[in-house]
């Protein structure tokens, strides 16, 4: 069957959408169509939109930074390189947060990612993916490709009404993704259908010896075979995550979700995290840290741009004009204060005491699920935790996607506080998962109602490491559930 008619209704979409700016670059329509391979591969006849921090050698990799505005990568990202092998075709570089920095993808070189809707009043389409999941959502691209540092996927998947899926830590190739934080950063999948998102993760879950952090075959024979979600499973449902600030409607889809699974056959038992209240304090030392170290490589010398005239004087440090220029106000933001948490006077009161804080987050994650952590020990024999959990459900984030107008007059601080829920997972390493879940009409927020756009809820479920395949398994039967309205 030809894959034409897809590619023409993709690219027939590309004026309607424009005003979303979802993307910084798009391929040519005439050059997608004319060198398309002939091939028979599991993704022939797919549409890919890839978010901008990851490389491509045929389209500019800004990682929505002006000092990179013009770089184009001489190779491509292992995951693209796998996509393409299998017939994906590559759309476009979605538009995101500079460096994936931002919970709102507001923080662009390139502007802002809107969200679908009626009427001049934007709506947040999250960050920092926020360009891959509106490429999803408007039915531009199959599947897109985007990065969860601390929520970076899930976070735009519940504010879209989308899936958004975040894999176990180094499952997936980091090989030519722009690094922010590279003890957290993971490449994640968002697509419309939980089928669409274990396809392309079985495509992708492969060992790349290019990558220091992929998962060596070794280890990956010692991941489990995870139970099915066909026989009876415990449900865990974290106590910390019912904060003051979760918005009714989101607890209301809560238990929705809960409602859902136990008419399955499935139990619910609370669980505690108490390190889960560290951990949004401990991703904003941690990540910072780790992105000063890799920003400081962008000094316009090897490649990038670079500010016209004399860059240093006697007063400044050298490339400082460069830097100051090229990138925005949050990423120097962050850069200073993970180079304060670095310093010697510093180190000991925040970065060591925020790893001690992540280390805590992961032994909670461990003594709450049944299933013992396979990375933990490789010599003594694992033992179950009788009375754990198989997975956990809560919710992605702590409200509705929010009008861009009334963010911008918000402070920094405000913006860090929409991912407190993803960030434990991406502390632990854990896969997740963002499902979508109607709200009832009574709770409908009446910006969103006015805007004319569709408002669900995002849940979130959270694995043990290494069970991936059952959080997008619990995420099918949620999935199926909500589409025939039990």
């Amino acid at each position: 069957m030809s894959r034409l008619p897809s590619y023409y209704k993709c690219l027939a979409k590309q004026s309607r959408i424009a005003h979303l700016n979802a993307f910084i670059s798009l391929a040519d329509g005439a050059s997608v169509i004319s060198t398309t391979p002939d091939t028979h591969g599991s993704f022939s006849g797919k549409s890919i939109a890839i978010k901008d921090n990851i490389c491509t050698s045929d389209l500019p990799t800004t990682a929505g930074s002006g000092i990179l505005k013009d770089f184009i990568s001489p190779y491509d990202a292992t995951v693209v390189r796998r996509l393409q092998d299998a017939g994906a075709v590559i759309m476009g570089k979605t538009n995101m947060d500079e460096f994936g920095m931002g919970s709102h993808s507001m923080h662009s070189y390139f502007g802002p990612v809107k969200q679908l809707g009626r009427g001049e009043e934007g709506i947040s389409a999250g960050g920092s993916s926020g360009g891959s999941a509106v490429a999803v959502k408007s039915g531009y691209c199959d599947v897109a490709l985007g990065t969860d540092t601390g929520g970076s996927v899930r976070l735009p998947a519940a504010y879209t009404g989308i899936v958004g899926f975040k894999p176990s830590y180094g499952l997936l190739s980091r090989w030519g993704v722009i690094a922010y934080a590279n003890s957290l950063d993971t490449v994640g999948i968002l697509a419309n259908s939980v089928d669409m998102v274990r396809q392309t993760f079985n495509l992708l879950n492969k060992y790349d010896p290019q990558d220091p952090t992929s998962l060596v075959p070794s280890t990956r024979s010692r991941l489990r075979t995870p139970k099915s979600a066909e026989t009876p499973l415990r449900i865990g449902i974290p106590l910390e995550y019912n904060v003051s600030t979760l918005k009714p409607a989101i607890r209301d889809a809560w238990i929705c979700a809960l409602r859902l699974l136990q008419s399955k056959g499935h139990t619910l038992h609370s669980v505690s995290l108490p390190a889960t209240r560290h951990a949004l304090s401990a991703y904003y030392i941690l990540a910072p840290a780790e992105a000063s170290s890799n920003l400081a490589k962008y000094d316009g010398v090897r490649y990038g741009s670079r500010a016209e005239g004399i860059d240093g004087t006697p007063q400044s440090v050298l490339f400082a004009k460069t830097r100051g220029e090229g990138f925005g106000p949050e990423v120097r933001r962050r850069i200073l204060l993970g180079t304060f948490s670095l310093s010697a006077q510093a180190i000991d009161n925040y970065f060591i005491q925020a790893q001690k804080i992540r280390r805590l987050v992961q032994q909670d994650f461990d003594n709450a699920f049944s299933a013992p952590n396979p990375l933990v020990s490789s010599t003594s024999p694992s033992v179950s935790n009788s009375s754990g959990v198989d997975v956990l459900l809560c919710p992605t984030a702590p409200t509705l996607p929010q009008l861009i107008s009334n963010i911008e007059n918000q402070d920094s601080v405000s913006e860090t506080m929409s991912d407190v829920f993803t960030v434990p997972a991406s502390l632990a390493g854990l896969p997740a998962i963002s499902i979508p879940i109607s709200i009832r009409e009574d709770h409908n927020d009446p910006d969103l109602s006015k805007a004319g756009v569709e408002q669900t809820a995002g849940m979130q479920i959270i694995g043990q490491y290494g069970d991936d395949r059952l959080v997008l398994d619990v995420a099918s039967q949620l999935e199926v559930r909500q589409r025939v309205k039990i």
